[in-house]
């Protein structure tokens, strides 16, 4: 049998048995760590930013091996729906939520949120572009970090724009954008004159809708919160889209949302499309986009007034007060939203590739800025929204193309439906928008904002 050493003698171990337990110490130690290591769900969205987000897993628990990572994955409205439902009950399914500028003061103000003070010093909280940061604090204090932002702008086919001797002005207006898309529809070669969203959900058809409602001079609201829904302003951009999509855009628009018009684009099967900024990365990158040596890019087209006709939105991290793994979950959402995740895009998927919006590092560095020839017209259209002052006749509320209320939610995905059912053929543009109006205002009338 080997020696064994007395208390306070230095231990010897036979040197036949040195290596097996070596080798038992190093399981016990694995089999220590893994039963140590905290799992929290990260719920998320199927964009394509969180997608990467997902693929860098590995990255993340061999920095942090003491954290899980389990991800629910899911299509916006449905993400949406089960991320209120679970919230509102304290159901606590989720550590991390991504959710977006509209959610985060609503929930930060009922204490269903963390709040995110004394951020590290390395996590730079300094560098987030105060827009963004702003949407996403409640009394000055952060409840969520954002992952990537974005407002809208137009994209369209540089050769087909060119092939018809179209020239784009500095300021697009909609009467123009239909005149385009007339002149470049073409079916028979599976090119749409324009793409929209047309799939219901308030952040779905209604965050593009809302813009085109606030560039034709209406809004929802009034400023004793009485609902405009059937102005004419809205009678207005409502026709005018209805008429644009049955006439110039791809079959079943009603199914498109922004992931499936992002395939269509990327694809080659529009001559224009309007939304989100942060669709420009994917595009512009030749290994996801058929277009991205003949892409072109302006301003949100306007109509009546420039204002609210581009969005500002934020998707964001932020941790449920029913999480009970807070602390892993800081970790986690700091880290996928910090200065070294984006350079670690950057560098593993490349800069076009790298969430937008968030960082004014990220649009000074010189990588970013040789790839992706739309960042500065991106910071700037960011800059630029103002969630203020996002109607031509003055709004009781906080929000571009949306309504920072909690009923809105509701509302918006209520008058979704209807938008889209206009579309489709099912109603009448003023069936549609009459039915909207009663709707809200009895949802206003019981929320105790009307009399």
């Amino acid at each position: 049998m080997p020696h064994l050493s007395h208390p306070g003698s230095t231990a010897r171990v036979c040197p036949a048995l040195r290596k097996p337990l070596a080798l038992l110490v190093g399981a016990a130690a694995l089999t220590a760590g893994a039963a140590q290591a905290e799992t929290i769900t990260v719920a998320t969205v199927n964009n394509n930013d969180m997608v990467i987000m997902q693929s860098l897993t590995e990255e993340f628990e061999q920095a942090h091996p003491d954290i899980t990572l389990d991800w629910v994955v899911l299509e916006e409205n449905v993400l949406r729906q089960r991320m209120t439902t679970d919230i509102a009950t304290q159901g606590g399914q989720f550590d991390v939520m991504t959710i977006g500028s509209y959610e985060v003061p609503i929930w930060a103000e009922r204490g269903w949120l963390q709040p995110l003070e004394d951020l590290p010093a390395e996590y730079q909280e300094g560098d987030l572009l105060k827009p963004v940061r702003d949407g996403l604090s409640h009394d000055g204090v952060l409840h969520a970090l954002p992952f990537y932002a974005e407002s809208s702008m137009l994209y369209y086919r540089t050769d087909l724009f060119e092939g018809a001797g179209i020239e784009m002005p500095e300021q697009p207006t909609w009467e123009q954008v239909r005149d385009w898309a007339e002149t470049l529809h073409d079916p028979d070669n599976d090119v749409a004159g324009i793409c929209l969203r047309g799939k219901p959900g308030w952040g779905e058809n209604m965050a593009f809708v809302s813009t085109l409602v606030n560039t034709f001079g209406g809004r929802w609201f009034d400023m004793d919160w009485n609902p405009e829904i059937n102005s004419e302003a809205w009678q207005n951009a409502i026709s005018f889209y209805v008429d644009l999509m049955n006439n110039y855009g791809p079959a079943g628009a009603t199914s498109n949302g922004f992931n499936e018009n992002l395939a269509l684009f990327s694809r080659g099967n529009c001559a224009m499309w309007v939304d989100a900024t942060s669709a420009a990365g994917k595009l512009f990158n030749p290994d996801e986009s058929t277009v991205a040596d003949r892409l072109g890019f302006a301003p949100a087209p306007v109509a009546e007034t420039p204002k609210g006709s581009h969005w500002l939105w934020a998707w964001s991290l932020a941790i449920p007060a029913s999480s009970d793994a807070p602390d892993a979950a800081r970790t986690f959402i700091t880290w996928a939203t910090s200065q070294d995740y984006v350079n670690l895009v950057g560098e593993t998927k490349g800069w076009t590739s790298v969430p937008p919006g968030t960082r004014q590092s990220t649009y000074d560095n010189e990588n970013y800025q040789q790839a992706a020839p739309f960042a500065g017209f991106v910071v700037d259209a960011i800059n630029a929204a103002d969630p203020l002052d996002s109607s031509l006749e003055p709004n009781p509320y906080v929000g571009v193309q949306f309504v920072g209320i909690p009923e809105f939610q509701a509302i918006g995905t209520q008058v979704g439906q209807m938008v889209a059912s206009a579309l489709s053929g099912e109603t009448s543009v003023d069936q549609a928008l009459s039915a909207a109006q009663r709707a809200t205002e009895r949802t206003m009338q019981r929320a105790g904002y009307l009399d």
